[in-house]
């Protein structure tokens, strides 16, 4: 029993530097992400010809960072681990567990659990609100810089689109959506002028986006309080780009993991692409693996470091080891958004493979 208890009582010790280590790059992070931003909100506010306060700007960095840190969290766990185990190197701990008759596995199993602990949390908790803060960071941008609010829903009924044009604001909706959102198919508009005021419903076969403009082809127009005409082509005005009509459907850091499932489905029914979903979704799955395959990198660079001394080389070789991993990820992403490969194999490929290898190196030297 009292082994026992100074197993968990060590456990626990070393839960807690792990965690507090984790959390405080993590937040370290955090704090340069909303400098650069900052920064960069404040450069875009310069080149606006409109006024913007800088309450404003503070608001819309604040509310951008949670998504942007997400990406960063690999790294705070991967850092954070190595800094705990070259601290408990340079102090001797490491030295007197070993002695102790503890192996590697039982000193990293605590900050395993811990970064798996984060990753589920951070994917079920963390990343809705994160969701939620970019999207209201979004509305606020927009309504600071004047940007033109173009945003392709989806639901079951077809595919929604926002816009704005130099004959007024006006909504479409289309059945079918091809060729990533430059050709519509089964299309009406409602056409408003500058007022909000409802002018016109056009019901067109097609429409194409071309330069500031859409073709609508075989449509009928009915002004209102006016009869129909029919216009073998039409045109409407955008100010939409082919680029903005492609990211229509917003960023995939404004959707929260609870919702991606059925913005996949609704984007599949609507004949949208729906890729980059997929893949974010088995991207936020496969997080709290991705976060213990970090540990377990961090940990094959301290066990060397332990035994064979010169620590902080061994803890660059950890970090080149981590961004060489996330570089790998980022190249398996891309062939998924391009359709080379699934998500599935994108998400879990890298994670499996890292994993393996750390495993195996942490094997040998432990073991081997």
């Amino acid at each position: 029993m009292p082994g026992i208890s100074a197993a968990g009582t060590l456990a626990r010790y070393f839960s807690v530097r792990f965690l507090v280590a984790m959390v405080a790059v993590f937040a370290l992070c955090c704090l340069l992400i909303f400098f650069v931003d900052f920064i960069e909100m404040l450069r875009r506010a310069g080149n606006y010809d409109g006024d913007i306060s800088p309450a404003m700007l503070i608001g819309i960095t604040l509310l951008r960072v949670p998504s942007f840190s997400e990406l960063t969290l690999p790294f705070a766990v991967l850092i954070g681990t190595i800094i705990v185990f070259v601290m408990f190197s340079r102090s001797s701990e490491l030295v007197v567990v070993r002695a102790a008759g503890i192996s590697v596995w039982q000193f990293t199993i605590p900050a395993i659990v811990v970064a798996f602990t984060l990753g589920v949390t951070f994917v079920l908790l963390y990343n809705p609100l994160a969701a939620m803060a970019r999207a209201q960071a979004e509305e606020m941008y927009t309504a600071a810089f004047g940007k033109d609010e173009s945003v392709l829903s989806s639901s079951k009924g077809g595919a929604w689109l926002r816009e704005d044009g130099i004959d007024g604001p006006s909504v479409l909706q289309a059945t079918h959506v091809l060729n990533q959102g430059l050709e519509l198919r089964g299309v009406t508009v409602f056409q408003y002028d500058k007022d909000n005021n409802l002018t016109e419903r056009v019901a067109a076969e097609r429409a194409m986006l071309k330069n500031g403009r859409w073709e609508l082809e075989n449509a009928t127009v009915t002004p209102v309080g006016a009869e129909s005409q029919h216009h073998d082509q039409y045109l409407l005005s955008t100010y939409l780009s082919p680029t903005q009509v492609r990211d229509s459907l917003g960023t995939v850091f404004s959707i929260s993991f609870w919702d991606l499932p059925n913005f996949i489905e609704i984007a599949e029914k609507a004949g949208l692409p729906a890729t980059q979903y997929r893949v974010q979704y088995h991207l936020l799955l496969s997080r709290p693996f991705l976060l213990v395959t970090m540990v377990l990198v961090a940990a094959t660079c301290s066990l060397r470091a332990f035994r064979q001394g010169n620590a902080q080389m061994q803890a660059v070789v950890g970090l080149v080891a981590g961004f060489g991993f996330f570089l790998f990820s980022e190249v398996s992403r891309n062939f998924a958004l391009a359709g080379l490969t699934s998500a599935i194999a994108a998400a879990w490929v890298p994670v499996i493979i890292a994993a393996s290898l750390a495993v195996t190196v942490l094997l040998y030297k432990e073991d081997g």
